[in-house]
């Protein structure tokens, strides 16, 4: 069997983890779906580590006032988002390096087999 083409609109790190993940891994339709929304994840983040290269981390508010640059909340709420979906998929995060870990509907398939599904 192939590996199932990165679907479209993924920018290139998301393309790239779609890659890196669908080789690593046995994922049924529902973990791929959740694997899309992983790579939209990363490639948002990118997105905002490129905006946020070029602009200062503290930035006027409305009455002049310093603030942080809003693109800093924006880059962790999308953080604890990635951190979320890899957990559903129990897939390491990008920055962990854990080895290999068997997918949801993997460890199930072996719970099953190996234990009668006595968990």
């Amino acid at each position: 069997m192939g590996t199932v083409r990165a679907p479209s609109g993924l920018g290139k790190a998301g393309r790239a983890l779609w890659r890196d993940l669908m080789a690593e891994y046995g994922l049924n339709p529902v973990e791929a779906a959740i694997l899309v929304q992983v790579c939209r994840c990363v490639d948002r983040l990118e997105a905002i580590e490129v905006e946020l290269a070029g602009m200062p981390l503290v930035v006027a508010g409305s009455t002049g006032q310093p603030r942080c640059n809003p693109l800093l909340a924006e880059q962790r709420a999308q953080a604890r988002v990635l951190e979320s979906l890899c957990r559903a998929l129990a897939i390491p995060l990008p920055s962990e390096d854990v080895g290999r870990r068997r997918s949801p509907s993997a460890r199930e398939a072996a719970v099953q087999r190996w234990h009668g599904g006595v968990a």
